[in-house]
């Protein structure tokens, strides 16, 4: 591997803003309250903040539909309160990456607004617009958030585009006007210091030549958008351009999210000489637990097999060795508390089986991503009715499944949602065991997990071997042994279905990690470990070597 660079060897830590710190009592986290907790990251010994939008939105899909890419979201704050934290992140050495969204807008974005009133302004053609065929929709593609991906609107006499919510109509990359005043809008950030970018849903942007119908499921009356216009044939030239007008001068940490990509794609994409993205967010591994009945997509509440996490993971260690860089995440907005869906919440194996977890993680290669809450093991929400949720794709899960398809009982629907919604991460920061949580004084936008007076900031800080400082010592590894950057990757046991072991190797240097997934004894020798190894790393305080306690992890050097 040619030199190392900076982002290689970072962590990131992921804040979602409205869930983070409330400074002013309206139950929304905001900037200053993200500038308040800054210390806490710094001791943790995170090297980047990932901030999800903080730009103006109406708020239909928690600020990922921007009605302004260039002004602050008054929910959050003010610029100036941007340009304090952005100060403050610097001041302590950390660096900000942004999230950005440049495959929708808003409606409400004045792009869209303008585009919307005929075919001949400016703005005409910001946009994917299509004529009606035979009286309807262009296709029968199905949106992300369910429903049609067209809209129609009179004043043009054509349909647009919509991957997502009517809401957020879909960018036309076709156009340059439309792709140049994107690289300007992210120059503008460049500009004011921030450190990198997060791009969401980024390998969309590149739209099939021709709209013609997909597959639909069977009973479904629309076909899957996402299959159909991911990975699109511009991809890389678009990225590519955006990374000669962007993000070539400027020494910036960039991952894009990318839903149905494959490793070529991602070697493409994230390659380190392809000129493009530093890495991509792939979906394999978070979509292993869906349910069996693809009509049915991610809503499921049951575990998911290990086998079949180890090859998927396996398959992008490998796949990308070399040729491309892995972004390293359980968590995010979008997902469910790992301890909760991998691991096990139960007061008794929590604390171990998170510390697990997050060992086997992060001695992968690539970058490890942390999402608030991850490093002291804050768990799903548990929510028991309907009322609690406030994630658009959750309610419309439940209202298509349960009330018009009678696919699902509510009960049942509840038991999923419980499992599997974005809800689950989205749930405030526990902070301490006072009111809120610590969160905020008024009324939170979403209940605070009801275990918040056992499990928060101020009482796990407190305790001795703690989940904090265990996060705290993976970092560290990572930051001191280049081995967990460059090394070798080699699954053992594959079709171990209780135990996930792998060698790092690099030259003649090796880690062999070692992590129980279960609540019960194993016991395990392995022929590479020799009886002058060293144990690097353990979440219990001795070893029984070859006998593996419940979620017992450790990392031997040798």
């Amino acid at each position: 591997m040619a030199t190392m660079q900076w982002w290689q060897k970072a962590v990131v830590y992921q804040v979602y803003p409205r869930s983070f710190q409330d400074s002013n009592g309206d139950g929304i986290g905001d900037l200053p309250g993200i500038t308040s907790r800054l210390d806490y990251i710094k001791q943790l010994g995170a090297d980047v903040v990932w901030l999800n939008p903080i730009y103006q939105s109406p708020g239909v899909d928690n600020g990922y539909d921007i009605s302004d890419y260039e002004a602050i979201n008054p929910e959050f704050g003010t610029m100036a309160d941007f340009d304090q934290l952005l100060a403050q992140l610097h001041q302590r050495g950390l660096k900000l990456m942004m999230d950005i969204v440049v495959n929708h807008t808003s409606n409400q974005h004045h792009w869209f607004i303008e585009s919307a009133k005929s075919r001949d302004n400016p703005y005409a053609d910001y946009y994917i617009w299509r004529d009606p065929v035979d009286g309807h929709a262009p296709t029968n593609w199905g949106s992300f958030f369910s429903g049609s991906t067209w809209t129609y609107v009179p004043a043009r006499q054509q349909y647009y585009l919509h991957s997502f919510a009517v809401e957020q109509p879909d960018l036309n990359w076709e156009n340059p006007k439309l792709r140049q005043a994107v690289y300007d809008m992210m120059n503008f950030w460049v500009k004011k210091g921030v450190d990198g970018f997060r791009l969401d849903v980024i390998n969309l942007i590149s739209k099939p030549t021709d709209f013609v119908d997909g597959q639909p499921n069977p009973g479904e009356p629309y076909a899957d958008v996402g299959p159909i216009i991911a990975n699109g044939h511009r991809l890389s030239a678009f990225l590519q351009e955006m990374h000669a007008q962007v993000l070539a001068d400027a020494d910036l940490i960039t991952v894009g999210e990318t839903p149905n990509a494959t490793i070529t794609d991602a070697q493409q994409s994230a390659g380190l000489t392809t000129n493009e993205l530093n890495m991509v967010f792939e979906f394999e591994h978070m979509n292993l637990d869906g349910n069996p009945d693809p009509d049915l997509g991610k809503w499921h509440d049951q575990p998911v097999s290990l086998v079949a996490l180890k090859q998927s993971l396996s398959k992008w260690q490998t796949g990308l060795h070399g040729k491309a860089w892995n972004s390293l995440y359980w968590n995010n907005h979008d997902q469910p508390r790992v301890v909760s869906r991998f691991g096990n919440d139960d007061p008794k194996y929590r604390i171990v089986s998170a510390e697990m977890l997050a060992t086997m993680l992060h001695g992968l290669q690539g970058t490890p991503y942390i999402y608030e809450g991850e490093e002291i093991g804050m768990t799903n929400a548990h929510f028991t009715q309907l009322s609690d949720y406030k994630d658009l794709e959750s309610l419309n899960a439940y209202h298509h499944l349960v009330d018009e398809e009678h696919r699902l009982s509510g009960t049942q629907m509840l038991a999923d949602l419980a499992h599997m919604s974005r809800d689950n991460a989205r749930t405030p920061m526990q902070w301490d065991a006072s009111l809120n949580a610590g969160f905020s004084t008024g009324t939170p936008w979403l209940p605070v997990n009801r275990n918040y007076p056992q499990l928060n900031v101020q009482q796990t800080l407190a305790a001795p071997n703690s989940i904090f400082a265990y996060y705290q010592q993976l970092i560290q590894l990572r930051h001191t042994n280049p081995i967990l950057t460059t090394g070798d990757y080699q699954l053992l046991d594959a079709d171990d279905g209780a135990v996930y072991a792998y060698l790092r190797t690099a030259g003649a240097q090796h880690l062999l990690v070692i992590c129980n997934f279960t609540a019960h004894d194993q016991v395990r020798d392995y022929d590479q470990l020799p009886s002058d190894a060293q144990r690097l790393i353990g979440n219990y305080a001795d070893d029984q070597g070859a006998t593996l306690r419940p979620y017992e992890a450790k990392i031997y050097q040798f």
